[in-house]
C-alpha cells in the first residue's frame, strides 16, 4: 500500500449551474489554542463511536445548557458532556437499557420546552476506498490545472486549512512546513496532542492532499500549501461519534479557520451536526464534505448539509467514479482515485474515495483565496461553482463541473466579465440571473397534531433581488409553510413569513438584501397526501 509517486496529467474548463434545496440532510464520511467553549474531549469518557448517547439540543433562552439538560432527563440517564455553544448536551443511558427504553425517552425529553431535539449519538465514518499502490501515477494536480495556478501561487499560511479526521502527522517530512504553528486539538482522548495512531493514515494522507510541500524536493505535491489545522476527532479506526466531529467543526471555525473539510459522514439527518456547520458558516467558514462511497444516488451528510459543498469522486480519465455517491446536492467534483499523498510513518500511498476528492477541492479553495483574499465565504463559493470544468456529466454527478485550480486562481472573481459577476456595477435588472430548486414529501395531517417537515435554502446568484416561494397542496388537505429569513428554525409561533390554510398552489415573493438565510416548516394540518416547495431567486 505504500508508495512515493511522481505527478504527472492535464486540465479543461466550462461553467454548467445547479441549486440545491436539502431537507434535513444526511451525513457521511470520508497545537493547542485558547478556551473555545467546548471541552477537547470530556474526561473518562472512551474514544470512537459512542451507542449509548443520545444528544439533547438545548433552546437559545435557556441559560445554562448542563442545567437545562439535567432537568429534563430522568434519574438513570447521566449528562457526560456538554457543547454551550452549538448548545447541546449528551446523555449516557446505562448500558443494559432496552431499546424501547431509549425511543421513549426521547420523546419524552422532547416534551421539555427547553428541548428542540434529541437523537442518537451516531457513528460517523472516514470516507476511504482503498486501491491498488502501483498503477498509475500522482494526477490530480495535473487534472485540475495546478501547474498553471502554482505560477501564481502556491498558497498562503496565511491561509487555514483545518482537517477534522484520524489527526494529521505533523511531523510527516512532506507537511511538517505547512502545519499550522498551533497544530491543533485532540477530541478523542483529551491529551492535547492530535498526533495519529500508527497506521491511522486517513487524515494524514487527506491533509496531504489538501496542503503539502511542493517544489520542495520532498515525497508528493499537495494542492496547496496553506497552513494545516489538525482536528483528531476520529479514531484509528476510522470512526468517531457525532458529538466529537461537531466539536471539532465549532473549535475549527473559534480557531480561525478559513476553510474546513471534512472527508467523514452518516446516514441520517442530525440537528447537532446542522447546527455545527450553520456556527462555522456563520463565522466566514469555507465547509467542504465528501459525498460518500457506496455509489448510491444520494449525498451522505455533512456534505449534504447546506452550508457544506458536497463533492463527488472522479476518475483521472474525468468519468464519475464508480463508488462515488452522487446527487442533487453535488455541488463540485474532482478526483479521487488513486491519489498518492503522505500517510503515517514518514511514508506514501495511494488512496482512493471521496474522502480524497474533498480535500482537492480544499486545497483549490485554499490556492483561490491566497489570490483572492477579499473573497467572502459566499463569494468563494460562487467563485469555485463559476470557475469549474463541465467534463460532460450530467449534474448528480458533477455539480457546476470538475474544480478548477488554474481557473479559480487566474480568474478575477470581482471583474464585469467573470462568469459569476453581475452585469454591470449598478447591479443590472432584477431576473438576469434566475435559480430555481425545489422539494417534495407526503405528510399525514389527519392526526391532532399533525406532521411536519424542515428544509433549508442559501442564496446563490452573484447579487440576490428578490425571491418566490411556493407551496402546493396536499390535494385533499391543509398544509401550512412557516419561513424564516435570519436562518434560525421557523415554527407556527416563530417565523417572518407563512402562508397557511393552503389546499392549492399559494406563493408570495420577497425583496432580498443578500444575506438571507431560509429555513422552512412545512406543516399538514387537515387530510393528507403530497406537497411541492418551490422556489425561484432571481439576481440581478
Amino acid at each position: 500500500m505504500r508508495q512515493n509517486g511522481p505527478p504527472d496529467d492535464t486540465p479543461d474548463r466550462t461553467y454548467d449551474r445547479r441549486t440545491i434545496l436539502t431537507g434535513a440532510g444526511s451525513i457521511a464520511v470520508g497545537g493547542l489554542l485558547g478556551s473555545s467553549g467546548v471541552a477537547s474531549a470530556t474526561p473518562g469518557r472512551d474514544p470512537g463511536p459512542k451507542k449509548d448517547e443520545i444528544l439533547v439540543g438545548v433552546s437559545p433562552s435557556a441559560t445554562d445548557v448542563a442545567a437545562e439538560a439535567r432537568t429534563a432527563v430522568p434519574g438513570n440517564a447521566d449528562v457526560v458532556h456538554t457543547n454551550e455553544t452549538i448548545r447541546y448536551a449528551v446523555v449516557e443511558f446505562p448500558t443494559d437499557a432496552p431499546e424501547h427504553a431509549r425511543e421513549a425517552f426521547i420523546d419524552a425529553i422532547t416534551d421539555s420546552p427547553a428541548v428542540e431535539y434529541a437523537e442518537p449519538n451516531a457513528t460517523v465514518e472516514s470516507l476511504l476506498e482503498p486501491d491498488d499502490p502501483y498503477y498509475g501515477r500522482q494526477h490530480a494536480p495535473q487534472q485540475i490545472g495546478c501547474e498553471t495556478a502554482w505560477e501564481t501561487t502556491r498558497g498562503s499560511d496565511d491561509v487555514v486549512i483545518s482537517v477534522v479526521d484520524q489527526g494529521i502527522q505533523y511531523d510527516h517530512p512532506a507537511l511538517e512546513a505547512c502545519v499550522d504553528d498551533r497544530v491543533g486539538e485532540d477530541f478523542i482522548d483529551g491529551d492535547g496532542d492530535p498526533y495519529p495512531a500508527q497506521g491511522a493514515d486517513h487524515g494524514t494522507h487527506v491533509g496531504g492532499v489538501a496542503a503539502g510541500g511542493t517544489d520542495d524536493g520532498t515525497g508528493h505535491a499537495g494542492i496547496s500549501d496553506c497552513s494545516l489545522l489538525s482536528a483528531r476527532a476520529l479514531d484509528e479506526n476510522g470512526v468517531g461519534s457525532l458529538s466529537d466531529i461537531a466539536d471539532a467543526i465549532q473549535w475549527s471555525a473559534d480557531a480561525g479557520a478559513d476553510i474546513v473539510n471534512l472527508s467523514l459522514g452518516v446516514d441520517g439527518a442530525y440537528d447537532t451536526l446542522t447546527a455545527a456547520c450553520e456556527y462555522a458558516a456563520d463565522r466566514g467558514v469555507f465547509l467542504v464534505g465528501a459525498a460518500g462511497n457506496d455509489g448510491s444516488d444520494r449525498v451522505f451528510s455533512p456534505a449534504a448539509e447546506d452550508t457544506v459543498v458536497a463533492v463527488a469522486a472522479l476518475e483521472d480519465g474525468d468519468s464519475i467514479a464508480s463508488f462515488s455517491n452522487t446527487g442533487s446536492a453535488v455541488e463540485l467534483a474532482a478526483p479521487g482515485t488513486r491519489l498518492v499523498s503522505s500517510v503515517t510513518g514518514n511514508d506514501y500511498a495511494r488512496m482512493s474515495g471521496t474522502s480524497m476528492a474533498a480535500p482537492v477541492v480544499s486545497g483549490v479553495a485554499g490556492l483561490a483565496l491566497s489570490a483572492h483574499p477579499d473573497l467572502s465565504r459566499a463569494e468563494l463559493r460562487e467563485h469555485l461553482r463559476a470557475t469549474a470544468t463541465d467534463v460532460g456529466l450530467n449534474e448528480n454527478e458533477q455539480g457546476h463541473g470538475r474544480v478548477d485550480a488554474a481557473a479559480a486562481v487566474e480568474t478575477n472573481p470581482f471583474s464585469d466579465d467573470s462568469d459569476g459577476a453581475s452585469e454591470d456595477e449598478s447591479g443590472g435588472e432584477c431576473g438576469d440571473e434566475t435559480v430555481t430548486a425545489s422539494a417534495s414529501g407526503t405528510l399525514d395531517g389527519s392526526g391532532w397534531w399533525g406532521e411536519s417537515d424542515r428544509y433549508s435554502y442559501g442564496l446563490n446568484t452573484t447579487d440576490p433581488c428578490a425571491i418566490t416561494i411556493s407551496i402546493d397542496g396536499p390535494a385533499d388537505g391543509d398544509v401550512d409553510l412557516y419561513v424564516t429569513t435570519d436562518g434560525s428554525k421557523p415554527d407556527q409561533w416563530s417565523y417572518d413569513e407563512s402562508l397557511t390554510g393552503t389546499d392549492a398552489i399559494e406563493s408570495m415573493t420577497l425583496s432580498l438584501e443578500g444575506d438571507e438565510t431560509f429555513r422552512f416548516y412545512v406543516y399538514a394540518t387537515a387530510g393528507s397526501g403530497e406537497y411541492t416547495l418551490g422556489l425561484e431567486e432571481r439576481g440581478r
